[in-house]
């Protein structure tokens, strides 16, 4: 009985993941200051000077104020993440006009996006290739089927130019993506079946020169909690 349970799950999971990147491609696809970037294998989207450079200077300390080493999932290699992360206050007036701003542009239900989390990058950090949904082989996955399950859409906002270094690689596809203040990169974790995409693979290259600041933040199949 509960193996049949988990494949339900799984099932509906994949048909509300399927249903949203619909959604959020349709919608992305209409609006005139988005423009895809010429992928294949990859839903991947773009959308220059999202948040002005005041908002940029107002985040970046807002990271400052909670930046701690960066954690990872249990069990996984934190080496492979060696930066400063924290989230923001979703309780924040100018934190959530933010992310009513970035609900708006995908069409997703507020619900089901995660706290904003911001990641600050110093010379030599870095996020090695990762991705940024769950597998069923990964010992927290039950854990993530009662937090809102599985990871659909991923919004990533730069939010300094950087020196040297720092670009946001998909290592499976050959697509290097420089920090550009301001400009939010979005793309679907899933394939266009909500079936896990392989080709989402990415990687924070190591900062070589002054630092990185990032904003993610991530939605689920279900409503988060």
């Amino acid at each position: 009985m509960s193996i049949f349970r988990k494949r339900t799950s799984n099932s509906s999971d994949t048909s509300a993941l399927r249903q949203v990147g619909e959604i959020v491609r349709q919608r992305l696809e209409r609006d005139p200051g988005v423009y895809r970037l010429p992928v294949d294998s990859l839903e991947i989207y773009g959308v220059a000077q999202f948040f002005t450079a005041a908002e940029c200077t107002r985040l970046m300390a807002m990271v400052d104020a909670v930046a701690r080493p960066s954690p990872t999932y249990k069990g996984t290699d934190a080496t492979g993440r060696t930066s400063f992360s924290g989230d923001v206050s979703p309780d924040d007036p100018f934190i959530i006009m933010l992310q009513r701003r970035i609900d708006d542009l995908l069409g997703i239900n507020p619900a089901f996006g995660e706290t904003i989390q911001g990641q600050r990058y110093q010379p030599g950090q870095e996020f090695r290739g990762h991705y940024d949904h769950f597998l069923p082989s990964q010992h927290f996955w039950e854990a993530e089927q009662k937090r809102g399950g599985q990871r659909s859409w991923t919004a990533m906002a730069y939010l300094n130019a950087v020196e040297e270094g720092g670009t946001t690689d998909f290592t499976r596809i050959n697509l290097s993506i420089p920090p550009q203040p301001g400009a939010l990169l979005i793309w679907n974790n899933m394939k266009p079946d909500g079936t896990p995409n392989p080709d989402a693979m990415h990687a924070g290259m190591p900062v070589v020169r002054g630092v990185k600041y990032v904003l993610t933040k991530w939605y689920r199949a279900r409503p988060w909690c």
